[in-house]
């Protein structure tokens, strides 16, 4: 997925609404898991919870700090990821620090009802950016090839994993579909 991860898979622990000790406790089970998985956990908005339990990285939000003051607080070793929308080619010193972008909403999703995607087109003009995109929005396998074609270096799924019938073979689906994409 990221060069400096080295995993093709990666949990993003996401807590809005939640406590900084339940994040803490649920992020440090979840640090074993992941990496008996080969997975990597990051953990949404909360550089003090992925610093306490050793996570592999942050994904700052919209709203969280910028990744330059939390790249000070992280040093250089855990990934830091930064939420993008289309108007972020414009406000590139607003990625400055990060490892990658989380890029979207890709296209229309029920996660973020009443919005209309950006379309691979729009997800293409980030490479401007000089970071892997990862997609987020709508996300398919059926739907990576378009976005490898835009520049994705990976996709992000809520929808499509957790409602699933089998998640881990959803996944697979992912998987294989990022396999086979620049063929």
């Amino acid at each position: 997925m990221l060069e400096r991860g080295g995993a093709d898979v990666a949990l993003h622990l996401r807590g809005p609404n939640a406590g900084g000790r339940l994040l803490h406790d649920l992020a440090a089970e979840l640090v074993p898991a992941a990496r008996a998985s080969g997975a990597l956990l990051l953990v949404n908005d909360r550089v003090d919870v992925a610093l306490a339990v050793g996570a592999d990285g942050v994904q700052l939000g919209r709203r969280s700090l910028l990744p330059g003051d939390a790249r000070r607080l992280l040093g250089d070793r855990p990934l830091l990821g930064v939420s993008v929308g289309p108007d972020a080619g414009r406000r590139g010193g607003a990625v400055a620090g990060a490892d990658f972008v989380l890029a979207g909403s890709v296209y229309a999703t029920a996660t973020h009802p009443g919005r209309t995607g950006m379309g691979p087109g729009r997800l293409a003009e980030l490479a401007v950016l000089g970071l892997p995109l990862v997609a987020i929005g709508g996300v398919t396998p059926e739907r990576v090839g378009e976005l490898r074609a835009a520049g994705a270096h990976g996709a992000a799924a809520i929808r499509a994993v957790w409602d699933a019938d089998d998640p881990a073979e959803a996944v697979s689906r992912f998987l294989e579909a990022f396999d086979h994409a620049d063929d």
